[in-house]
C-alpha cells in the first residue's frame, strides 16, 4: 500500500500494539499515512497486519520490563525510519484483588510493565525528541490513575506512579518542545480482561466481593476501542494537547465528583492544615545545601 503524504508522515512508537487499544492506535495510524514502529511480546497479529501496509509498519518484539533492549529497540526503530514523532506507553497488565491478597510477585508484576516499563520507553526516547526538538510522549493510563477502590489497588498504585512521573516528564520535556499527555481512558472492549490475572482469595473478603460484584453488573458499560483511538487522533492534531486526556462519559462524571470531594475535604480540614505550618529560622546544622 502506498500513500501520497509517505515523505511527511510521522512515526509512532506503539508499545502493547498487538491487542487492545495499542492495535487500534496502530491501524488508526497506518490508515491515516502515518508509519508505526510496532511493539510487543507477541508480534503475530502485527505480521499479519504488516502484509497490508509493507514498508510502513515495523513490528519489533520486546518485553519493555528489560531496560536495555528497550534502549535497543528504541535505536533500532530510529535507524529504520529515521525519527520517532508520536510514543504510547501502551504495554500493561492488570491482577485484581484485595491488598491483603497479593504476593510479592504480583505486585512486581503490575509496576515492572506498568510503570518502570513506561519509565525505559521515555528514557529511551528522550534524547532523539530532544535533539528533533519536537515530539509527544502519550501515557496510557486509567481512571485507576486517578480513582482507587476494592481489587484494583496495586493497578492503581501503578497508574498513579505511571502519573506522578509523567507530571515531572511534561515539565521537563516542554522545556525543549516535546510534549506529554496522560490518557485515562474508561471501560473499552480489549483482551485486558481476557488477560487479567487475579490473587489467591482470601475467604474473609467474600462478602465485599459479592457486593463489588453486583455493582459491576448493573453499573459497568464498555466501548468500541476503535472510539479511543479517534480520540486520541483528535488530541494529537490539535495545536493545544492537554496534560490529561479522560475518555468516556462515566468516568469523567467520576472524575469531577472525586476532585470534588478532595476539595470538600481539603477545606473541611483547612484549620488544621494551615495550623501544622509555621515558619521558623533553619535549627543549627541545616545549611543550605548548594
Amino acid at each position: 500500500m502506498t500513500f501520497s503524504n509517505v515523505e511527511h508522515a510521522r512515526v509512532w512508537f506503539i508499545t502493547g500494539a498487538s491487542s487492545g487499544l495499542g492495535y487500534e492506535f496502530t491501524k488508526k495510524a497506518l490508515e491515516l499515512g502515518d508509519k508505526v514502529v510496532g511493539i510487543a511480546r507477541n508480534i503475530e497479529k502485527l505480521n499479519e497486519l504488516k502484509s497490508q501496509y509493507e514498508e510502513m509498519l515495523l513490528p519489533l518484539r520486546l518485553d519493555v520490563t528489560n531496560r536495555s533492549d528497550v534502549f535497543a529497540t528504541v535505536e533500532t526503530a530510529i535507524k529504520h525510519f529515521g525519527k520517532i514523532d508520536i510514543v504510547i506507553n501502551n504495554a500493561g497488565n492488570m491482577i485484581m484483588g484485595m491488598i491483603e491478597e497479593f504476593n510479592e510477585d504480583e505486585v512486581r508484576s503490575q509496576m515492572e510493565t506498568n510503570f518502570y516499563g513506561a519509565v525505559w520507553v521515555c528514557q529511551a526516547v528522550m534524547p532523539y525528541l530532544r535533539t528533533q526538538g519536537s515530539g509527544h510522549i502519550i501515557q496510557i493510563s486509567s481512571i485507576g490513575g486517578l480513582i482507587s477502590g476494592p481489587m484494583s489497588g496495586i493497578y492503581s498504585a501503578s497508574k498513579f506512579a505511571l502519573e506522578g512521573f509523567s507530571e515531572a516528564l511534561a515539565q521537563e520535556a516542554a522545556h525543549f518542545g516535546i510534549k506529554v499527555t496522560i490518557v485515562e481512558p474508561g471501560g473499552y472492549w480489549t483482551n485486558l480482561y481476557l488477560k487479567m490475572g487475579f490473587t489467591v482469595q482470601n475467604q474473609e473478603y467474600d462478602s465485599l466481593r459479592e457486593e463489588l460484584a453486583k455493582q459491576y453488573s448493573t453499573d459497568s458499560v464498555d466501548s468500541d476501542p476503535k472510539l479511543a483511538a479517534e480520540a486520541i487522533m483528535k488530541m494529537i492534531n490539535s495545536e493545544n494537547p492537554p496534560l490529561r486526556l479522560i475518555l468516556g462519559s462515566i468516568v469523567y462524571d467520576l472524575a469531577i465528583e472525586n476532585a470534588e470531594q478532595r476539595i470538600s475535604t481539603w477545606k473541611e480540614w483547612e484549620s488544621v492544615s494551615r495550623s501544622a505550618e509555621h515558619g521558623i529560622p533553619a535549627p543549627e546544622g541545616y545549611g543550605i545545601i548548594e
